[in-house]
């Protein structure tokens, strides 16, 4: 089983490689839900760290139904993130009715070939999971990172090892949201090859307050060695 870290900054990103991790998926305001890296962040990640990293591309918080304008956004992201070496491309475009936007998911699938493309999260607002993992198939995703369509991975457990008994040879399933050392086991006893876990942890602030009242975030490296512990051993 593999590991892969929702790394939010470089200091996430580094803790990741030092224990061991086997990739990261790369992002900024982890509180948000994420959305794309900055151009520094990533040159620094492919630059100095050697863990597989996959960027993603999602241009702002919120839904993921995109003007013109943020969709030519995300299409240049993807280019640079090539320019810069990284290992594959993490997104995805919605409809206003929740289903997967075919043709423009297609598209970003088209520009971040040869890369590998991960269809993130927007998969757990879609209507209809079963026709959307065919249609994600047929669209050649490499994975679908999904909670089973709840708010936590565990709490998705049903839905995700249907989706894995019936899809897997198609596609990878990695669920993500809520996973961590005291629960992964239960995902590695239910077959599935890939975890995705941001294993976050706050940082003191050196000041009394914070100024927008999010606290600090990084991926603690103790925490992923205790999650590789469980998914390593026999």
């Amino acid at each position: 089983m593999k590991l892969e870290i929702c790394a939010n900054s470089y200091q996430s990103a580094l803790n990741a490689e030092q224990a061991g991790a086997h990739r990261i998926e790369l992002c900024s305001e982890l509180n948000s839900g994420g959305i794309t890296p900055s151009y520094g962040l990533i040159k620094k990640v492919i630059s100095e760290l050697s863990i597989e990293t996959f960027v993603l591309i999602r241009p702002r918080s919120g839904n993921f139904v995109y003007s013109k304008a943020e969709f030519d956004i995300m299409k240049q992201d993807i280019i640079k993130c090539k320019s810069l070496g990284v290992n594959g491309i993490v997104s995805g475009v919605l409809k206003d009715n929740n289903t997967i936007d075919e043709k423009r998911s297609k598209e970003l699938i088209s520009l971040a070939y040869p890369l590998p493309f991960t269809f993130h999260r927007a998969f757990d607002l879609i209507t209809n999971p079963i026709e959307g993992i065919q249609q994600l198939i047929n669209l050649n995703v490499n994975r679908v990172l999904t909670s089973g369509q709840k708010n936590k991975a565990l709490e998705g457990l049903t839905l995700l090892k249907d989706l894995q008994k019936e899809y897997s040879n198609q596609i990878i399933i990695l669920p993500g949201s809520g996973i961590n050392s005291k629960n992964v086991g239960k995902l590695k006893k239910s077959g599935f090859i890939e975890v995705h876990a941001s294993a976050s942890i706050n940082v003191e602030e050196s000041s009394a307050s914070n100024f927008d009242n999010i606290p600090q975030t990084v991926s603690d490296s103790e925490e992923i060695r205790k999650i590789l512990n469980v998914i390593t051993s026999s």
